[in-house]
């Protein structure tokens, strides 16, 4: 059972904005479209689950204008097609949330599978850096700046046993971010990362099972509040992240996970 932690007030930061949030269809994504269009942005979800992201479009437009759109984020001219749609429909794009992730591997390295890793490197790494490229370029064509937030993970900050190619991944997307906020900068492109510790998503379940353990024996292991977070709670530091209250931070790894990054 998911901690029982209701939902909060969303106040209007994003009016007029346009978002793109990859991995929408589920989870983290799912919850960061919510939270953008109570906020009064139009929003793009993209993934490669096209049911699930459409019923998602369907089940989320009662809150505002949102659209969906199938794209392999490891694929660059899936990329570049994405980024253009979402112009197309609504004329521009002011924040990305690069949300898109594969399962975490589940094996040591001695006994590591190659094709997996060369895959989920090829998603969460190279697949998250396309986003920034073509994010950066409409941004830069516009000349109003841009936010930019990628989801890295608590295995940004610690190793997790069995994970080599998520873990590496995931440290990589820090190194990401500051190239972003580096390059982005002068052009006012802000760019952070999220490093949510262990939150209650199909992923975590997934995660869960291959460790062979419950929740409720994990979560005092990685959490000081001993439960795990909910998708919505890193969805309002997302919205906080790509909303002028943040205006003047950038480059930052903005940890959600319970005190896990300091257990």
């Amino acid at each position: 059972m998911p901690p029982q932690i209701p939902e909060f007030e969303v106040f209007r930061v994003l009016p007029g904005k346009v978002a793109l949030i990859t991995g929408g269809a589920q989870g983290i994504g799912k919850a960061t479209a919510s939270a953008f269009l109570k906020a009064g942005a139009k929003v793009v979800i993209c993934d490669i689950q096209e049911e699930k992201g459409e019923e998602v479009a369907k089940e989320l437009s009662a809150l505002g204008e949102i659209l969906f759109f199938k794209a392999d984020i490891s694929v660059e001219d899936e990329v570049a097609k994405l980024v253009s749609f979402v112009v197309e429909k609504f004329g521009q794009l002011d924040c990305a949330i690069n949300n898109a992730a594969l399962t975490p591997d589940s094996t040591p390295f001695e006994k590591m599978d190659v094709a997996y890793f060369n895959k989920l490197v090829g998603i969460n790494l190279t697949g998250t850096a396309l986003c920034i490229k073509y994010e950066m370029q409409q941004f830069i064509k516009q000349g109003n700046g841009g936010t930019i937030v990628n989801l890295a993970s608590g295995a940004a900050y610690k190793p997790e046993p069995n994970m080599p190619a998520y873990v590496s991944t995931k440290h990589a997307i820090v190194g990401l971010t500051k190239q972003a906020c580096l390059e982005g900068g002068p052009h006012g492109i802000r760019a952070n990362a999220l490093a949510p510790g262990a939150i209650y998503t199909a992923m975590i379940e997934d995660v869960l099972k291959a460790f062979g353990t419950t929740e409720e024996q994990f979560a005092p292991q990685i959490s000081y509040l001993n439960r795990f977070g909910l998708p919505h709670e890193v969805a309002q530091a997302a919205l906080w992240l790509s909303s002028p209250q943040s205006s003047y931070v950038t480059g930052m790894t903005m940890p959600i996970d319970g005190g896990f990054s300091v257990k």
